[in-house]
């Protein structure tokens, strides 16, 4: 072999080298900037908000934010004007405040994807769970001060039994949730 045919394999293998690097090292930062962030968490919402901030690192209780949870069928979704409660003061020039403050100005609501399904057809109400069966919201949202985004979560008939089976509670279906 020529010392010129060795010179181009040589060069043929380095670059070779270089571009099956290049490639592994571009899909693994493509990887981990679309697809890994995303794993285990739930859908974008209009407004970031984040749980774990909030419930979690700032201690916030649920009922700041969810005041009618213990007092109606629907926990609800916080009207834009209760951040402010607090975001008038605290970053209030953060991009998502101010995203936030259009909705408040504009008298519009923020449209928040949905992540909680309870079928049409269960008559779901917090106010037992909460006042007469103690329970905490974490018992069936799971551990929400630790996500960021909450995960979505379709509430089969299967959990709601097993957990009232080891509360002792009600079972009958149409005097507990189909009525």
């Amino acid at each position: 072999m020529s010392e010129r045919s060795k010179t181009q394999t040589f060069l043929r293998i380095r670059w070779g080298r270089w571009l099956a690097a290049s490639s592994l090292l571009i899909g693994a930062l493509l990887y981990l900037y679309y697809l890994y962030p995303q794993q285990g968490t739930g859908p974008r919402q209009p407004i970031y908000f984040s749980h774990r901030v909030h419930a979690g690192v700032k201690q916030i209780n649920c009922r700041f934010c969810h005041p009618f949870v213990d007092r109606s069928r629907n926990a609800g979704i916080p009207a834009v004007e209760k951040c402010f409660f607090c975001h008038e003061y605290i970053i209030p020039q953060h991009p998502q405040i101010v995203k936030e403050r259009e909705h408040y100005e504009s008298n519009t609501p923020v449209p928040w994807v949905q992540v909680y399904y309870v079928p049409d057809y269960v008559k779901f109400n917090h106010q037992p769970h909460i006042l007469w069966g103690r329970l905490d919201c974490t018992n069936c949202h799971g551990p929400v001060q630790n996500m960021d985004r909450l995960q979505p979560v379709e509430f089969q008939m299967g959990f709601c039994i097993d957990c009232h089976q080891q509360k002792n509670a009600q079972i009958d279906c149409w005097l507990a949730c189909h009525h």
